[in-house]
């Protein structure tokens, strides 16, 4: 059985306890009105939420990521919108500056942001790149003391509420993904402007843009790393991104399965409640299994990612199975609810929409199966 720590216990009931006063008596407000919840996003900044992992020193909470997956987890399963905020601030900004940023660029860079005063955000993916991020167009010339951006970035989240972003761009084509770099930008900058806000179908209250380069100049010690190890920066990111969304899936899925309990035990058919019903019995077995599985797996990426040891398949693992775990969950959710399922006076058609992305950003359910793959046939090579 799997222990957590006293200290692991005590997070995921204060998370729990936020979840439940906090953000899911407002999130089917937010997700109406397409609202960032930042009200809520103070309350994970004054209980540590925004950088987790980092350590104290550089303003962050100094836990572990195997915390940071209950967390996310937790948050999650109250609003998944404020969960990918969290997630990308957490994976996507703080973990990477933290690992390739010099003792001066952390300061300005990474403890404002690990602390929450600021926020962060990634720009990876491109208009025509998507899954492909080695073929990335948007560039980056030197000149003199300062780097020239232009090009455009798609997909960007919290791309409107962002303090800075972590930029990936061309710095010498003959290299191809090798001649990739990474830049620390502030937003808002010069020569920087923000594409429309994406009318998405779920996560809807958390900002999705494009990011617009326009001969954008930044300091040339604004390079995140050496020359030409943005794709490596990338690609390691993402990885530690992956246990954040397997996160995320589980938080979502979660809150489905305890809501098709809670309707189960109450809705009469046939003269008793549907539970006692073997077709739903087997249903809400199903889903238990199917989270407590992608629990597992998600919760051993991130103790291999603690310990120092490699984690990839790992956690493409953990995310190809709670992302997946989650729409099927949701999905089996609203036929628990039938027709009540599909309306929004339940929460159960929100969870069905918030869990769809969970397949798709930080690595498609195609690509996750490519990765574990891969890392199957090296091992066994």
């Amino acid at each position: 059985m799997f222990q957590l720590s006293e200290t692991h216990e005590m997070l995921r009931k204060t998370c729990r306890d936020l979840a439940d006063k906090e953000l899911a008596p407002k999130a089917a407000h937010h997700d109406e009105k397409h609202l960032f919840p930042g009200e809520q996003v103070s309350k994970l900044r004054d209980l540590g939420l925004m950088g987790v992992a980092v350590s104290p020193e550089d303003g962050g909470s100094g836990l572990d990521n195997l915390a940071y997956a209950i967390a996310m987890e937790e948050i999650s399963r109250g609003c998944a919108s404020t969960g990918v905020v969290m997630s990308v601030n957490n994976s996507l900004y703080c973990d990477p500056v933290m690992r390739f940023a010099n003792a001066e660029q952390k300061k300005i860079w990474l403890e404002p942001f690990a602390s929450g005063q600021k926020l962060g955000c990634f720009a990876l993916s491109e208009p025509g790149n998507g899954s492909d991020a080695g073929a990335a167009r948007c560039i980056a010339e030197q000149d003199g003391d300062e780097w020239i951006l232009n090009g455009t970035k798609a997909w960007i989240t919290n791309g409107y509420e962002a303090d800075a972003a972590i930029v990936f761009a061309t710095t010498d084509r003959s290299m191809k993904h090798k001649g990739i770099s990474a830049f620390l930008v502030p937003m808002p900058t010069p020569g920087l402007s923000l594409g429309k806000k994406e009318d998405k179908l779920g996560i809807r209250a958390s900002s999705t843009c494009n990011l617009i380069f326009e001969d954008c100049r930044i300091p040339a010690e604004n390079m995140l790393g050496e020359p030409g190890m943005g794709f490596k920066i990338a690609m390691g990111t993402l990885d530690g991104g992956r246990i954040g969304i397997a996160g995320q899936a589980l938080g979502i899925a979660q809150a489905a399965f305890e809501a098709a309990v809670g309707y189960a035990k109450e809705r009469e058919a046939f003269g008793k409640p549907i539970s006692g019903l073997q077709a739903i019995q087997f249903k809400l077995a199903d889903m238990a299994t199917r989270i407590e599985s992608a629990r597992l797996l998600t919760w051993k990426a991130a103790c291999l990612k603690d310990s120092g040891a490699r984690y990839t398949k790992e956690a493409a693992m953990a995310k190809l199975v709670a992302s997946e775990a989650s729409t099927y969950v949701a999905h089996q959710a609203i036929q628990v609810f039938g027709g009540n399922g599909y309306v929004t006076e339940y929460p159960v058609e929100r969870y069905y929409r918030d869990a769809r992305i969970t397949e798709i950003y930080e690595g498609t359910s195609e690509i996750q199966r490519v990765v574990i793959a891969s890392q199957v046939l090296k091992s066994m090579s």
